[in-house]
């Protein structure tokens, strides 16, 4: 069927012509930028949706250039308005957004919105509609339950769904004359892409103390730092969760990170502040009743820095990867803690520089991406740094991972060493690789060909495994060889 050209073509805004709804757009960015303003939004909230949604356009304003719009009814929108066909947009998001939205679009001849005493929805906007163009005078184009009573006022329904119950039930309300994707992926992988599960490969540090105090023949003990490992990947998930939903408005202007469940729309803003905080209390709950009490206050740790991160130091040049370096180090001390076993100086030691090196190409691989930047006074966006600060970052990360490769050699001549291994000397087979694959880090990262996470790089990359496999077979041969 086509639709009549002759008549006005209505369209609702949230999740129609948009993946999302501006009521929580607005909400997300106002808590995500200060979380401490957020009994302000509940004080709003009482005061009725239409006065919380008038509340929050005053004091936010979402990048209107950047929203996931469905790009399938905007080519529609976009070919009637080729036409001469008049469009209208009718919301209830606020006037003040749906206003700014309208401009930046260009289609609509007409917008009818929210305003603070009126939230114009279902009933209210179907009234509206038929006093302005009259019983079956428009076209409407929506996609929830709450457009069912403009459909039934409608000349003829328009739909964003992908469910065919919910398509019928409009076709017996109206004559349906044209059904659009709302181009969203399954809700169980965006869910799962949500938890970034790809990223728990960086909790196997939890092992490393069970490995170097050479207790992985103790049963209870492995089985405790698998316990670790989970709970520990529950609560990074639910930090994903967070700095995804914090990082919503920047991640749509970078060219991979828009594609995110949040960002792009594929998952609603309200599933992820309902989830983060279902896993953080999941794996708390967990940690108490399993592990010893020193875990859960290194979990309580991990996640307090992680938040500072996200909301503070993430803006502030060197704190940022400092702290990122630190989080690595968290996993460490959970794995240490939750088998009872003190983790070593020189453990700490290397981390702490290896990691570093390895935050700072993070960093740096964001530097080199904004190329618009270079040799710009401008920050780049969301962060603390001037493009002009390349060159520091990228002396200062492979120095910090060579600094970690002698940590390595002062360690294999150490007292305690000689205690543990029964021939030390093949040790000294991790300091060439280690330098090697530090440098071969950056030489990629300085040719542009490093993933922006580099422990994700680490886990597709063959040559890492070829190295991990030798740093493996010199510590067993440390152990075992001499017996």
């Amino acid at each position: 069927m086509t639709t009549d050209s002759a008549v006005p073509l209505v369209v609702d805004l949230d999740g129609t012509l948009l993946r999302g709804d501006m009521l929580l757009e607005s909400a997300n960015e106002f808590v995500a930028g200060a979380p401490w303003r957020a009994p302000a939004l509940i004080a709003a909230l009482l005061a009725g949706r239409a006065k919380l949604k008038e509340f929050l356009a005053r004091r936010v304003s979402p990048d209107v250039t950047v929203l996931p719009y469905n790009t399938d009814v905007l080519d529609f929108l976009a070919a009637e308005r080729a036409t001469g066909r008049r469009i209208v947009l009718a919301t209830a998001s606020s006037r003040l957004l749906a206003d700014r939205i309208a401009a930046h679009l260009g289609f609509f001849d007409e917008v009818l919105a929210s305003d603070e005493t009126i939230n114009l929805k279902a009933a209210r906007k179907a009234d509206l509609l038929v006093e302005r163009f009259g019983t079956a005078g428009f076209d409407y184009l929506g996609n929830d339950s709450a457009d069912f009573a403009v459909w039934k006022v409608a000349s003829s329904a328009l739909v964003v769904s992908s469910n065919p119950r919910f398509i019928a039930r409009v076709s017996a309300v109206s004559e349906v004359s044209r059904v659009f994707s709302p181009q969203r992926e399954g809700a169980m992988g965006s869910l799962l892409a949500a938890l970034r599960p790809h990223q728990w490969t960086k909790n196997l540090l939890i092992v490393i103390p069970l490995v170097a105090s050479h207790r992985f023949d103790e049963p209870a003990d492995v089985l405790r730092a698998a316990i670790a490992f989970v709970l520990f990947s529950l609560v990074a998930s639910s930090v994903y969760v967070l700095n995804d939903l914090v990082d919503v408005a920047q991640d749509r202007h970078h060219a991979r990170k828009r594609r995110r469940p949040f960002a792009s729309g594929a998952l609603g803003l309200w599933v992820g502040w309902l989830l983060w905080p279902v896993l953080l209390v999941v794996a708390a709950v967990g940690g108490a009743l399993l592990l010893p009490a020193g875990f859960l206050l290194v979990l309580a740790g991990y996640f307090l820095l992680t938040l500072t991160y996200s909301l503070v130091l993430k803006k502030r040049a060197m704190w940022d990867v400092l702290a990122l370096a630190l989080l690595y180090l968290a996993r460490l001390v959970a794995g240490a803690v939750a088998i009872g076993v003190e983790v070593s100086f020189w453990l700490l030691c290397f981390a702490m520089f290896f990691f570093l090196s390895l935050a700072l190409v993070k960093r740096y691989n964001e530097l080199r991406e904004d190329r618009t930047l270079l040799e710009s006074p401008t920050k780049v966006r969301g962060r603390g740094y001037f493009a002009t600060d390349l060159p520091l970052v990228v002396s200062l990360g492979p120095a910090a991972g060579y600094v970690s490769a002698l940590i390595v050699a002062l360690y294999v001549y150490d007292e305690r060493t000689a205690s543990l291994y029964s021939t030390p000397q093949f040790l000294w087979v991790t300091v060439p690789l280690l330098l090697f694959w530090i440098s071969r880090v950056w030489l990629i990262a300085h040719r542009g060909e490093m993933h922006d996470d580099p422990v994700v790089f680490a886990i597709r990359d063959r040559t890492s495994y070829l190295v991990g496999f030798f740093v493996v077979a010199a510590f067993v041969l440390a152990i075992f060889v001499g017996e």
